[in-house]
């Protein structure tokens, strides 16, 4: 188990260093082609209400984290009674522009990438973060103020449709074939190049992420310090049944299995 959780800390640190020496010599600026916001910006996170935490309460799944200190099917039972303590947490993070240092954790549970890999190997493991409930229905409500000042950016990338609310990879088949017809029908050819990201959400660069939230989607003053908060200082620990291996510490990436990660990515 160790092992895994040393492959898991390691390997963006070994997949950073390789990109680094690749770059040797030459000038990179991750925001060549990046435009300047023209628009609102966003300060701060609106309050949140009582009223907006129980019907969130009510649609979520009974289905609990093992990172949880109150069970979901209490917080569905008992809405009445959290969701007032979970609203006021809440805002008070979005006024400090701090995210709870407790929810922070994660859990990371290593499952076997295919059947018949070998076990022994670190690198037949995907890792499956657990956050806590309370935690996800917090970044939930930073979502939706967030979500808007984002998507209706001129800037955001209007065919993005992974991570995005009414689209998915049958929109962006669709989008390809009608793409690929319309030049056969002008006698012209299509190229498609296809890329797989290694480790996408885990190489996010925080420092980049937070810049182009600011200058490119105006995500700014205490609404920028709740993003910066809630990625920063976060700790990742595997657990494997009963063993449980140090937490270790993140300098990148968006959490796998949050709310907030997909958007946070694709911006």
């Amino acid at each position: 188990m160790d092992s895994i959780s040393a492959f898991f800390t390691t390997k963006i640190r070994r997949m950073k260093d390789a990109n680094a020496s690749s770059l040797v010599g030459q000038v990179v600026n991750p925001f060549t082609f990046d435009k300047p916001h023209v628009g609102p910006q966003l300060n701060v996170l609106s309050p949140v209400t009582t009223k907006e935490v129980m019907k969130l309460l009510s649609t979520m799944s009974s289905k609990s984290s093992p990172m949880d200190f109150v069970p979901t099917s209490a917080l569905n039972r008992c809405s009445g009674v959290f969701a007032p303590l979970i609203a006021r947490l809440t805002n008070m993070s979005f006024i400090e522009g701090r995210f709870p240092a407790q929810f922070k954790q994660a859990q990371t549970t290593p499952l076997l990438k295919k059947t018949g890999m070998d076990v022994d190997d670190p690198a037949s493991y995907r890792p499956i973060s657990n956050l806590n409930t309370i935690s996800k229905v917090m970044a939930r409500l930073a979502l939706a103020r967030l979500r808007q000042q984002v998507t209706q950016s001129e800037n955001f990338n209007k065919a993005q449709c992974a991570y995005r609310q009414n689209h998915s990879t049958e929109t962006a088949l669709l989008n390809i074939f009608n793409d690929a017809y319309g030049n056969i029908d002008k006698g012209q050819s299509t190229l498609l190049v296809a890329l797989d990201l290694s480790a996408a959400f885990d190489t996010v660069k925080h420092s980049v992420l937070l810049t182009r939230l600011e200058n490119s989607f105006g995500v700014t003053g205490i609404a920028r310090e709740c993003i910066a908060s809630y990625l920063a200082h976060r700790t990742p620990f595997v657990r494997v049944g009963s063993e449980k291996c140090a937490a270790t510490s993140c300098s990148c990436g968006v959490p796998q299995g949050s709310v907030l990660g997909p958007l946070l990515f694709v911006a």
